[in-house]
């Protein structure tokens, strides 16, 4: 299940099999660093920008075959080697940290999903190579998991999103409920607010729903964390839809009964 501070990367847990743990921490630790520079801090816009380019140039250093200048990189250049890991998917998370620098609006819903493709679904992808899995079905099923949890995760978060004047939700949408920015800016929940997020739930749900057959082609340990990582994302949305989509008084969250719930579910997948 996503944890708190880098939501939809899949940390290694007790089900990965010991050889592939330090691998996931490798690259985990890669894009929650990248993440913090872009997120972190009172830093300004140019020295985020910096930061970044900085780690766009180091994997440029291991595409061409040469030596890292730091450490995170030098760990992520033997995972990269040893595992025949593609570099455009770290090229990918690296581009979607900038965009969330310089980018705060989506007009549409095609948008906010090119963005989850950068953002979100090459760690399913990266995930999927370590184990050898990458059927092209079993890709397209990763990146609908992925983005459906990216998507779970704005709107978990849109009271805290606005407190970057980040906006997550299709701008497009917006108008069809009447709701506006003053209403997210303000916290203020309505019958319309409750229908636009139903309306954002039940999409989110059904890309969910469209990768989970992915778990049936894993292997064992793997194939119970994604059911977890999947059973948690539909937890989430029940827990919005609980509260009629009022996020901005109440963050909804999986609590230690919730754990028990989703190892039931996932037996029953």
């Amino acid at each position: 299940m996503p944890v708190d501070h880098y939501e939809n990367f899949p940390v290694a847990s007790f089900l990965v099999p010991a050889r592939l743990r330090r691998p996931i921490e490798v690259i985990y630790r890669f894009a929650r660093t990248a993440d913090d520079i872009a997120d972190e801090g009172d830093a300004s816009p140019e020295q985020r920008l910096a930061g970044l380019a900085a780690y766009q140039a180091e994997l440029d250093r291991i595409a061409a075959g040469e030596t890292p200048q730091t450490p995170l990189f030098a760990d992520l250049a033997q995972v990269i080697a040893a595992h025949r890991l593609p570099i455009p998917l770290f090229r990918d998370l690296l581009d979607a940290f900038a965009q969330d620098v310089v980018k705060k609006r989506y007009a549409d819903y095609p948008e906010l999903v090119d963005y989850c493709r950068r953002s979100a679904n090459p760690v399913g992808r990266l995930v999927l190579h370590l184990f050898g899995r990458t059927e092209a079905e079993h890709l397209e099923q990763s990146d609908c998991i992925c983005t459906a949890l990216q998507l779970i995760n704005f709107l978990q978060d849109v009271a805290v999103d606005w407190k970057k004047r980040r906006i997550y939700l299709p701008l497009t949408d917006l108008p069809h409920f009447r709701i506006t920015e003053d209403d997210i800016a303000a916290g203020r929940w309505s019958a319309n607010w409750a229908a636009l997020m139903d309306f954002e739930i039940a999409r989110a749900e059904a890309l969910m729903r469209r990768g989970a057959p992915l778990v049936h082609a894993l292997p064992g340990r793997l194939g119970w964390e994604i059911r977890l990582t999947v059973q948690g994302g539909l937890r989430i949305l029940e827990r919005i839809r609980q509260v009629r989509g009022d996020v901005f008084t109440r963050r909804p969250k999986l609590g230690p009964w919730d754990w028990l719930v989703l190892a039931g579910r996932s037996i029953r997948m």
